[in-house]
């Protein structure tokens, strides 16, 4: 009976698990990042890891900076100081600095826009790509990755996740990874909740109206559960004498 308690217990908790980026390494397709658009915080701290690690090679090209910091309460002095990009103004779109020779020089291809990467992939994809990163001394950067085989994308977070091995069998089945140097300077947890902040910044970048439109969905179900109350006992008060 306690063993049956303790897998039962098990079982409740895997979901969890799995909505968290657990489920072992090897189930890496069943990550799930998680995201709430609810959350600003969680908004704030993925528009700064943005800046700071995507926008030297990505843009949002149908995002405003104005329009990030009325939508996720940062204000001009914030954004000028933390989040502008070198030449850009306020009403400026996101674009990044890197010419598009250059890119093609240094990987092959130009960096694609992100503005509707979650939206054409979906959030767990881009959650599970920055996450399977491995080292490859075959790839042209070092690395490559589970989610998107050959990429031309270098493991612009390896600093803060470390490197990492890929695990395969016999049959060429991925089994996990195991640590290929020096850990990254985050824990698995942080970098996970730093991935997770990103992807998040990143689905409200794909349709910024969205947050708004959450917000408005809440009144609108309490107006009509106001409705239908009002309703019910206006009709109450209209069948009364029938009854």
């Amino acid at each position: 009976m306690r063993k049956l308690a303790i897998l039962v217990t098990a079982l409740a908790f895997a979901p969890a698990a799995f909505a968290a980026g657990g489920g072992g390494t090897a189930s890496w397709q069943q990550w799930h990042a998680g995201n709430e658009l609810g959350d600003r915080a969680s908004l704030q701290r993925g528009a700064r890891n943005f800046i700071n690690y995507c926008a030297g090679c990505h843009s949002l090209k149908y995002v405003r900076y104005q329009r990030i910091g009325t939508d996720l309460a940062i204000s001009d002095e914030v954004l000028k100081e933390n989040l502008l990009l070198p030449g850009a103004k306020i009403t400026d779109y996101v674009l990044t600095s890197m010419p598009e020779a250059l890119a093609n020089e240094w990987f092959g291809i130009v960096p694609p826009d992100l503005s509707l990467i979650t939206r054409s992939k979906g959030s767990d994809y881009v959650f599970q790509f920055l996450k399977t990163f491995y080292v490859d001394p075959n790839a042209a950067t070092g690395t490559n990755n589970l989610a998107l085989a050959g990429t031309a994308m270098p493991h612009v977070l390896s600093d803060l996740q470390g490197l990492q091995r890929a695990v395969f069998d016999e049959h060429g089945a991925f089994v996990g990874f195991e640590a290929a140097g020096a850990p990254g300077q985050l824990s698995p947890a942080a970098y996970d909740a730093f991935v997770r902040d990103t992807v998040n910044f990143l689905e409200y970048a794909g349709e910024p109206a969205k947050l708004h439109r959450a917000t408005i969905g809440v009144w609108v179900v309490l107006f009509l559960l106001l409705f239908t109350a009002l309703a019910w006992l206006l009709k109450q008060e209209y069948w009364k004498d029938v009854h």
